[in-house]
C-alpha cells in the first residue's frame, strides 16, 4: 500500500493547526470556554469555504478534534443533543497527568465508510475479445454487459486474479486504508459501514490514524495540560526520543533544538538514548547468561509498547520472554527524578502508544506527560518560536551511538549485539528484527513453533521503527538518514560498563 507519510497533506495541516490553536488557548486565552466555543468558527470560515453544507460538517469534525487535542473524549453521536463543545472542560483545565483510554478514536462524522475489500471494473475496461478476467475467475463472477466486464459482488471471493491478469490495468482493488494499516485486526465496522476501533484488540500504534486520507482518526493529547503545568511554575524537564533528529526542519541541529526547548520553558533536556544505553547493557548481559546458555529459548525486546502489548495479548506464552528491563523512556525518567526529585518529566517522542505506557499502573513510569513531535510543533508555533533562527546555546551530548540508534528499526537489536561483541567476545548472537505489527505477528508465530530458539527478537510496531511513529513530522527515509548521522556523531559508540 502506498504511504502518505512525509507529505504535507491538508489532513496533516488540519491536525497541526488544531494543536497550534489548542496551545494558543492554553497560552493566551483569558476566557477559555468562550474562546474554545469560537475556535471552530475561526478555523472553518464560511466565506473561505466553498462547500456550503460542508462547512457545518467541517466544523463538527474540528470540534471533536479540538476535544481530543484538549485530552477530552468524543461526544456520543447518538444522543439527541451531543452537548456543548466545552462539556467536561473543567476536568481538562488542569496541570496534572490526565488520561482516559481509549487513545485512538474514530470521529464518526469524518469517516468516509470506505469499502473494506472490493474489486471493481473501472472505465478503463476495453471490453477486449480475450477477456482473460472472465477466464481466470474461479467463481464465474465476471460477465460481459454492454461490451464491458462486470463483477458480480455476491459471487466474488476477492482473490484478485482478475486484477492481476487484466492487460489494461482496468480492475481496481478498493480497501479501507485504516484497516489495511492495522496489523492486529482492530478496525471493525459499525451498522452504517463506518470504521470503529475494537479497543480490546487495539495496541495504540496509531498507524490507522496516519493512513486515513479523511483524517477521521485522532488520538488524545496532553499539550494543554503540559502548558498548564509549565505555567504553574513547577520544574518541568524534557527527555527527547532518539528519533527527534531532523524532525523540526533540515537546518535545526540537535543543539539548536535543545536551546529551543529551554526557550519554550523546559528547565533542562535529556536524551532518552541515555536510558537506551542502560537497557542495552542489561539486555546484552541477559542474552549471554540466559539465552546463549540455553536457559531460555528466546528473548523479546520491550522498548516498543505496541509490540509488547500485542505479544502479551496474542501470545500470552511469551510474557516471560519479554525483557524486564525498563524501557528507555522509563529508565531515563528515573535518572531525571533521581537528579531532580522535585521535577515533572515530559517525554517528547514520535509515538502514540508511549502515552499509554506512561499511564500504565503496573510499572511506575515516572513520566508525567507524553507529547509527540507533531504536538510540540503546535506549541512552538503558538509561542512564535522559529526554530531555524535559534542560536544554539546548549550541547546535546549525553548518549552513545548505540542508544541513539534505537530510533530506527533494527537499531535496538544491533545495539545489543555491539554490546555483546564488546563485553562478551566470542558469544554467538542470533538476531531477528520485525517491523510492522503484521511482521511482528509472523515472527512470534515462528518463535512459538520453536523456529527462533537462541534468538534475540526486536519488535517494532511501525514499519521503519520509531522514525515512522504516528507523531512524526518528516518522511521516513529522510529521518533514517538524520538518525544515522547523529548516531555516528556520538563521542562514544558503545556504552561503558
Amino acid at each position: 500500500m502506498s504511504s502518505m507519510r512525509g507529505i504535507d497533506t491538508p489532513v496533516r495541516q488540519k491536525r497541526r493547526s488544531v494543536f497550534k490553536e489548542v496551545a494558543n488557548l492554553a497560552y493566551h486565552s483569558t476566557n477559555l470556554k468562550d474562546d474554545m466555543e469560537a475556535l471552530p468558527y475561526i478555523m472553518v470560515d464560511l466565506d473561505e469555504s466553498n462547500h456550503g453544507e460542508g462547512v457545518y460538517r467541517e466544523r463538527a469534525i474540528i470540534r471533536e478534534r479540538i476535544r481530543l487535542a484538549m485530552g477530552m473524549s468524543l461526544r456520543p453521536e447518538n444522543r439527541e443533543r451531543p452537548g456543548h463543545l466545552t462539556e467536561g472542560l473543567e476536568e481538562s483545565n488542569i496541570d496534572e497527568k490526565y488520561y482516559e483510554p481509549p487513545l485512538m478514536q474514530v470521529i464518526p462524522s469524518a469517516c468516509n465508510a470506505c469499502p473494506e475489500n472490493k474489486y471493481e471494473i473501472t472505465d478503463s475496461c476495453m471490453g477486449c475479445l480475450a477477456h482473460p478476467c472472465q477466464s481466470v475467475c474461479p467463481k464465474g463472477a465476471i460477465s460481459m454487459v454492454n461490451g464491458k466486464s462486470v463483477i458480480d459482488q455476491e459471487k466474488c471471493i476477492k482473490c484478485g486474479k482478475c486484477k492481476a491478469i487484466c492487460p489494461y490495468d482496468a480492475i481496481c482493488h478498493k480497501e479501507r486504508p485504516c484497516k489495511t494499516a492495522c496489523g492486529v485486526n482492530a478496525i471493525k465496522s459499525d451498522r452504517v459501514g463506518r470504521a470503529t476501533i475494537d479497543n480490546d484488540m487495539c495496541v495504540s500504534c496509531g498507524q490507522c490514524m496516519v493512513s486515513c486520507p479523511f483524517g477521521a482518526i485522532a488520538d488524545k493529547s496532553q499539550i494543554f495540560q503540559l502548558i498548564r503545568a509549565m505555567q504553574s511554575g513547577r520544574k518541568i524537564i524534557a527527555q527527547v526520543a532518539p528519533a527527534f533528529v531532523g524532525q523540526f526542519g533540515p537546518k535545526v541541529t540537535p543543539d539548536m533544538f535543545k536551546t529551543a526547548l529551554k526557550e519554550l520553558g523546559f528547565e533542562d533536556v535529556y536524551e532518552t538514548a541515555i536510558g537506551a544505553d542502560i537497557g542495552c547493557m542489561a539486555e546484552a548481559e541477559h542474552y549471554v547468561k540466559e539465552v546463549a546458555s540455553g536457559n531460555q529459548t528466546f528473548a523479546l525486546t520491550s522498548c516498543c509498547p505496541s509490540w509488547s502489548v500485542m505479544a502479551k495479548n496474542l501470545f500470552p506464552e511469551t510474557i516471560d520472554k519479554i525483557s524486564n528491563e525498563l524501557t528507555p523512556m522509563v529508565a531515563t525518567a528515573r535518572i531525571i527524578k533521581k537528579e531532580h526529585p522535585d521535577a515533572s518529566v515530559v517525554f517528547i517522542g514520535p509515538c502514540a502508544s508511549k502515552k499509554l505506557e506512561a499511564s500504565r499502573r503496573t510499572v511506575r513510569s515516572d513520566v508525567d506527560f507524553v507529547i509527540t513531535f507533531e504536538e510540540l510543533v503546535g506549541m512552538f508555533e503558538a509561542k512564535g518560536i522559529l526554530l531555524e533562527e535559534i542560536e544554539a546555546m546548549d550541547k546535546m551530548q549525553d548518549a552513545t551511538g548505540a542508544g541513539r540508534g534505537y530510533g530506527v528499526a533494527g537499531g535496538v537489536a544491533s545495539a545489543i549485539e555491539e554490546c555483546i561483541e564488546k563485553y562478551y567476545p566470542g558469544t554467538e548472537v542470533r538476531i531477528e528484527h520485525a517491523e510492522s505489527l503484521a511482521e511482528c505477528k509472523k515472527v512470534l508465530l515462528l518463535a512459538k513453533a520453536g523456529k527462533m530458539n537462541g534468538c534475540l527478537i526486536e519488535g517494532m510496531a511501525c514499519p521503519g521503527g520509531c522514525i515512522a511513529g504516528a507523531g512524526t513530522n518528516i518522511a521516513i527515509p529522510q529521518a533514517a538518514k538524520e538518525v544515522a548521522k547523529f548516531k555516528s556523531a556520538a563521542a562514544v559508540q558503545v556504552p561503558e560498563e
